[in-house]
């Protein structure tokens, strides 16, 4: 599957995040763990325990890291170049209010963390997702074409607290199954990657600008 040949997330720690977020994103970000890196934590928790030179313990391996990890949270950032899960949804130009389309599948080496368990898959192979969407206004001054060249220049990332649950598998294109993780995203926030703004929030399941 061409997507989980994307190139790993980039991750950093929260000390790197901007502290000025709104609060209720920054306490439960606060209170989770930093992920040091995404593909390396998709592979221990999924375990590859598959082939003649397996260790033999592969599997009791997998099951242990799952089990460490059962209900609690962790923190990632999404930086910009690798926020390809984000796009410009519709935009209003009379008032300026925006909304971004989020396909909750974040790739890290040979899986994917995803919100949700996928179902289906596309034509090529690739997990079907319906999008999480956040919204919001641009500042003064602003306009449609903007606010998409943020998207289309790679000027937003996301960060992202969520729960592991679990592990899917679908079958590939060609033969053989795709493993991902099942997660609970608890809180994404879409901010403009030069400045730190905030673009969109959600939590609790929805557009927090909503609740």
């Amino acid at each position: 599957m061409s997507r989980f040949l994307v190139a790993a997330v980039s991750l950093l720690l929260p000390a790197l995040a901007l502290a000025d977020v709104d609060s209720r994103f920054a306490k439960l970000r606060d209170e989770s763990e930093p992920l040091g890196g995404l593909g390396a934590f998709l592979e221990k928790y999924i375990g590859a325990c598959e082939g003649a030179l397996v260790d033999p313990q592969c599997k009791a391996q997998a099951e242990a890291f799952r089990k460490k990890y059962q209900g609690k949270r962790l923190y990632m950032i999404v930086t910009e170049d690798d926020a390809t899960m984000l796009a410009p949804g519709p935009y209003d130009p009379g008032t300026g209010d925006y909304t971004i389309n989020i396909t909750p599948f974040f790739p890290g080496g040979r899986y994917a963390l995803t919100h949700g368990t996928p179902k289906k898959t596309d034509a090529n192979g690739n997990p079907l997702l319906p999008f999480l969407t956040v919204t919001g206004t641009v500042p003064e001054g602003w306009n449609a074409p903007m606010f998409s060249r943020l998207f289309s220049m790679r000027g937003v990332r996301v960060q992202v607290v969520f729960t592991p649950q679990g592990v899917w598998s679908l079958p590939k294109k060609g033969g053989g199954k795709n493993h991902g993780v099942t997660a609970r995203v608890e809180g994404l926030l879409v901010s403009e990657g030069r400045t730190g703004n905030p673009l969109g929030l959600w939590l609790n399941g929805k557009d927090a600008n909503k609740q």
